[in-house]
């Protein structure tokens, strides 16, 4: 929606953008989103270059006394223009490379310890630097010589009276079965079986922020198409990805232009899910009186978007032996593969030392976030082992 006029121009965008307190390039949300776009609508042919510096982490928007829908004004300016606006210092190859999640993940998969291997040698990584364009520091996801779809084809989810369907994105996919994993069994002890959607594509937002909205968009339909048969069967489809959530929830309409009101509210995170089912005296989950776990909880930027962090820090704060803290949302940098370009990689560390800090000093056991790219950031930055909510809860479990 463009709703550019009810901008006030109170400038507290700015004051929350964590671009604008490392890159003195980037002129700030209101002036890249509002303000540019009043050019845009008189000139098709006016673009701001600073448009690629945005993180698409949306706190401009959590921020707005107006709703002004800032971000996606910001994202879809960036789709529209992206042939101009990216025209100095892109890498096509290298943009394919991080936005093609399904090809590069079932190229990887069959050859996962050769492809881990050989992305941590250090005259690799000095190639993809200087010629890719991939940061040289940067470490990748570890690759799963066993798919999360094949693992689950084997799981028998006959016998229940209740199923969910499962959005698993490519992340649970080809780098970390666990999760899906810990999900299924999470389910399976709330009483529902879990049925996978019939046909799955990468949720787009790769593809959207490095320029292939064409491509985002076609496998927008796929998933929307398959959780339409999944409603229609009387199943809530989850999921265990804030940012998979997001854009499906949000942006395939705000940004790509695809009608998903008729399932919007009825995919969500699957501790949302359950909290409710709990709160409803539904669901009872029992959990093990010898866990402990000492845990700080990060919000992602698109959780805070969602306002979803409260019912997974709801659901941690359920089980007991767990002490945990939750820290101020302070942005992790990474931005999905926006971290992992060369010409972003200081910008992108030097916004998450605030809560690198604060991670490290916390003493905790365990980081928890919702969100798989918060995850690599934070592990790589920190050493700290980081988990999905949903992996603790399944652990503490007694079942």
């Amino acid at each position: 929606m463009n709703n550019l006029e009810q901008c006030l121009k109170c400038n507290l965008c700015t004051l929350v953008c964590p671009m604008m307190e490392v890159n003195p390039a980037y002129p700030g949300p209101k002036k890249a989103g509002p303000d540019g776009e009043r050019y845009r609508l008189k000139d098709p042919a006016f673009f701001d270059y600073a448009l690629k510096y945005c993180l698409n982490c949306k706190r401009c928007e959590v921020a707005c006394p107006s709703d002004v829908h800032i971000g996606d004004m910001i994202q879809s300016a960036r789709i529209k223009y992206g042939s101009q606006a990216h025209i100095r210092g892109r890498n096509g190859l290298r943009d394919w490379a991080l936005a093609s999640t399904d090809l590069v993940g079932s190229v990887a998969s069959p050859i996962a310890p050769v492809v881990n291997g050989v992305l941590k040698m250090k005259p690799v990584k000095a190639v993809m630097h200087g010629v890719l364009g991939v940061h040289k520091n940067r470490t990748f996801p570890a690759y799963s010589s066993r798919k999360f779809s094949s693992w689950f084809r084997k799981q028998d989810q006959s016998g229940f009276d209740k199923y969910v369907s499962y959005f698993h994105g490519c992340y649970v996919n080809y780098n970390y079965p666990e999760l899906g994993k810990a999900f299924v069994k999470l389910m399976n002890a709330a009483g529902y079986g879990v049925h996978k959607l019939e046909k799955e594509k990468c949720c787009g937002v790769a593809l959207m922020s490095n320029g292939f909205a064409d491509k985002a968009r076609s496998q927008g339909e796929v998933n929307l198409a398959s959780m339409r048969k999944a409603v229609a069967a009387g199943e809530q489809v989850l999921t265990t990805s804030s940012t998979c959530t997001f854009t499906m929830r949000d942006e395939y309409a705000d940004v790509l232009g695809l009608r998903n009101e008729d399932v919007r509210d009825s995919l969500m995170l699957a501790t949302k899910w359950l909290y409710e089912k709990i709160s409803e005296g539904e669901v009872k989950l029992k959990f093990r009186k010898d866990f402990r776990m000492k845990v700080v909880y990060h919000t992602a930027c698109h959780m805070q978007k969602m306002g979803w962090q409260v019912y997974s820090i709801a659901m941690l704060q359920m089980i007991p032996g767990l002490e945990l803290t939750v820290l101020d949302q302070n942005c992790c940098g990474i931005a999905g593969t926006f971290g992992f370009k060369k010409e972003n990689y200081e910008w992108s560390q030097e916004i998450g030392g605030k809560l690198f800090s604060d991670i490290e000093s916390s003493g905790a056991d365990v980081v928890a976030t919702d969100c798989e790219t918060c995850k690599w950031q934070i592990e790589m930055s920190t050493g700290k082992t980081v988990l999905n909510p949903v992996e603790i809860l399944a652990e503490a479990l007694e079942y």
